[in-house]
């Protein structure tokens, strides 16, 4: 009886291996409703950012009448400018600490970093993409580069960790000198002509830039069209702080293995080179929420910024009132934001007035004023 050839069938095989690839591959369940989250970003953005323009032009006028002796058009001092003094904040937040009292110069910086380190509490680093000025800038030089150059530049592994611990070491000089301040010295420091009007002074930076600060800023812009959010990845101290904070965070972005079908558009669309595609959820201080890997995955309910989610077979039990949608962080972070300001502003602790003598004395000064430490 003559045998019968059964033909090997190898994997190798080129006709077959597409179909047993597309065997292996996880079904899509393609999500349905449209993402909305870069584009409620954006309006916050928008919105924060104007309101920090008119701050800084009513700031202006304010400066100018005091430096033209009072014959310009007299316009009140906006407290929220101190937003721009961050050390200023943390000094007087130090000085909440040990003394429980309300600083008397420059207390709106104290409620602003606490409004702000309050949403790195609840939402990651969320001030860093959804309100920072500097930040939107950053993010929009670094887009302008992608369109004139196609990408961005990404260094290697061996140079970006060091680069990015830069931030973290400047952020522990200033801890270490604060740190050390007692209440009595950080008083003292406030009481100072300098601490009067460290706002105008850091307005005058600007107004009277000299060659090496425009050179050195020049770099920084040309630096963060090339590399994605160069000033924020590697030399922010106030987003070293907020990124720390962010650790105790609950809500994280989160990834479904059993829906999530490993295509790695996640990891592509992260401004901070996180690999989201590999991880379960995103713990690191460098995740700034700013949702762009959730605005890219094709699959439902396989990315998501929100709250551990539940234990449960099926993953839309999973991720039932887990998931916070775009809105809600809008929303959470206007509460934040508008509810410590408010409270600031109801309890008479948002400004403290300073004698218009000493204003009309110190301003047209300003530049002549040095740090007490120097």
């Amino acid at each position: 009886m003559a045998s019968v050839h059964t033909p090997t069938i190898s994997v190798e095989d080129p006709a077959v291996e597409p179909e047993i690839k597309s065997a292996s591959k996880k079904k899509l369940i393609r999500r349905l409703a449209k993402d909305q989250s870069q584009r409620i970003r954006l309006g916050v953005q928008i919105a924060f950012a104007l309101l920090n323009v008119w701050l800084c032009v009513q700031f202006y006028f304010w400066v100018r009448f005091f430096e033209s002796g009072g014959s310009t058009h007299w316009v009140e001092r906006p407290a929220g400018v101190e937003g721009w003094l961050p050390i200023a904040g943390l000094m007087n937040l130090k000085f909440f600490i040990l003394t429980h009292q309300v600083p008397p110069v420059h207390p709106a910086a104290m409620f602003l970093i606490a409004s702000f380190l309050t949403m790195s509490l609840l939402l990651k680093k969320s001030f860093c993409s959804w309100l920072c000025p500097i930040g939107t800038f950053s993010e929009l030089l670094w887009k302008l580069g992608r369109k004139i150059f196609k990408s961005n530049l990404t260094l290697p592994r061996w140079l970006d960790i060091p680069l990015r611990g830069l931030k973290y070491i400047l952020l522990g000089f200033f801890v270490y000198v604060i740190g050390k301040m007692s209440a009595e010295a950080l008083l003292d420091f406030m009481q100072q002509p300098y601490g009067i009007i460290a706002d105008v002074k850091m307005l005058n930076f600007f107004r009277h830039i000299g060659q090496t600060g425009a050179i050195v800023i020049g770099v920084m812009i040309l630096a963060s069209i090339i590399i994605q959010n160069f000033w924020c990845r590697y030399l922010c101290p106030y987003g070293a702080l907020m990124g720390l904070v962010s650790l105790a965070s609950p809500v994280k972005i989160r990834r479904d293995a059993e829906t999530c079908i490993d295509c790695a558009k996640c990891a592509k669309a992260c401004p901070s080179q996180l690999p989201v595609d590999r991880l379960v959820q995103i713990s690191s201080a460098e995740c700034t929420a700013c949702m762009s890997c959730v605005a890219v995955c094709p699959a439902e309910n396989a990315l998501q910024f929100s709250l551990p989610p539940r234990k449960a077979d099926e993953f839309a039990e999973r991720w039932a009132a887990r998931t916070l949608e775009p809105w809600v962080v809008a929303a959470t972070i206007a509460l934040v934001f508008l509810g410590i300001v408010g409270y600031a502003k109801v309890t008479s602790n948002w400004k403290r007035e300073v004698a218009p003598h000493v204003y009309m004395q110190l301003v047209p000064e300003a530049d002549q004023e040095s740090h007490p430490g120097m």
